[in-house]
């Protein structure tokens, strides 16, 4: 036996590694701050001026997620540069429904052994994300637990608060028959359903991530799959500030259209959507014809390339689309609400 005794460090935690992954990253963090965000980075809480005096009625929002699977791309590619904007940007977008902007975000990296290139670009996409969207990157947490996670593995969740006026909090008033929905366009997976995508397309198929894509032979499996998930915010908050008609937004995340359209409709409505008012993108129709995935589970498990849906007046469907797309974001109207009992049916 040694006798210099056993050491974290020896079983597998290293906090110098740990400390100088942080302060490699220090500048992309703090390039995020404004001046609400009070103190600097090692702090035990982090401290946001929350005086929001702009606001007659400030409402926090606030929600956490994770990117889940996906992270398994990034390890089979080394590519894990759009993963810290997957996790900002799918916050920013739940926060979106209920007319909130975003505030402030805590990021988590879990992993096995610290892996400095990876930790660095997952935080510094992260702050890359935040600043965008105008959100301090105020804090978070780095673990590394061996035998929690497996080697290589990693995690990558995320805490956002943000705050909306409480006038214009959504899903609002007023939602009836005839109101229109317009799509907003997805890049991809996004951060749900990479479970199914990779059964099918890796133990199934039988492909590489460095393989063409058998729909699109201009992008491989690996980058279709990585495509970072699409932040709405800049595009839509704008208009909800001035447009009353916006009645609800629904971000298209897990379970897809037919789960979380209806978690933003009235009792008595439902939502009939028009199937070809878009062309699924061609990763998704990959995943169906290689699983011969059920039509039905598609579209309960993927986004099938609507990242978000906005019900709106009937009146202002066509000048909120084209302001959409002018923002950048292809939109289109892809049906419209019924009377019925709070279903989503495609059509």
């Amino acid at each position: 036996m040694s006798d210099q005794g056993l050491t974290y460090s020896a079983a597998g935690v290293d906090i110098d590694a740990a400390q100088n992954s942080l302060q490699s990253v220090g500048d992309a963090i703090t390039a995020t701050h404004n001046e609400n965000v009070l103190g600097g980075i090692g702090s035990f809480g982090c401290l946001y001026d929350g005086s929001l005096a702009e606001y007659d009625r400030p409402i926090l929002v606030s929600s956490i997620d994770g990117v889940g699977t996906k992270t398994k791309i990034a390890q089979m590619t080394g590519d894990y540069s759009g993963i810290g904007h997957d996790i900002v940007n799918h916050c920013i977008n739940d926060i979106l429904c209920q007319g909130a902007k975003p505030l402030f975000f805590l990021d988590y990296f879990g992993c096995s052994k610290l892996d400095a290139a990876e930790f660095e670009a997952v935080v510094r996409g992260a702050a890359d994300a935040c600043k965008s969207a105008g959100c301090a990157l105020v804090g978070g947490e780095t673990a590394e637990m061996p035998g929690v996670y497996e080697f290589g593995e990693i995690d990558v969740v995320g805490s956002i608060v943000g705050v909306v006026e409480g006038s214009k909090r959504l899903p609002g008033i007023g939602m009836k028959a005839g109101d229109r929905l317009i799509g907003l366009a997805s890049n991809g997976l996004h951060t749900n359903g990479y479970s199914l995508a990779r059964r099918v397309l890796f133990e199934h198929a039988q492909l590489s991530v460095s393989d063409p894509l058998p729909t699109d032979s201009s992008t491989t499996v690996g980058e279709a799959l990585l495509k970072p998930h699409t932040c709405y915010f800049n595009a839509v908050y704008a208009l909800l500030q001035a447009n009353s008609s916006i009645k609800a937004v629904a971000h298209i995340t897990g379970g897809g259209l037919y789960d979380n359209l209806p978690r933003v409709l009235p009792s008595d409505l439902q939502a009939k959507i028009v199937q070809r008012s878009w062309e699924p993108l061609p990763i998704f129709r990959a995943i169906q014809e290689l699983g011969q995935v059920p039509e039905d589970d598609l579209y309960r498990t993927f986004n099938m390339g609507i990242g978000m849906v906005l019900v709106v007046d009937q009146d202002d469907a066509d000048t909120i689309t084209e302001a959409i797309n002018a923002n950048g974001i292809a939109a289109a109207e892809i049906g419209k609400l019924h009377s019925g009992n709070r279903e989503v049916t495609l059509v």
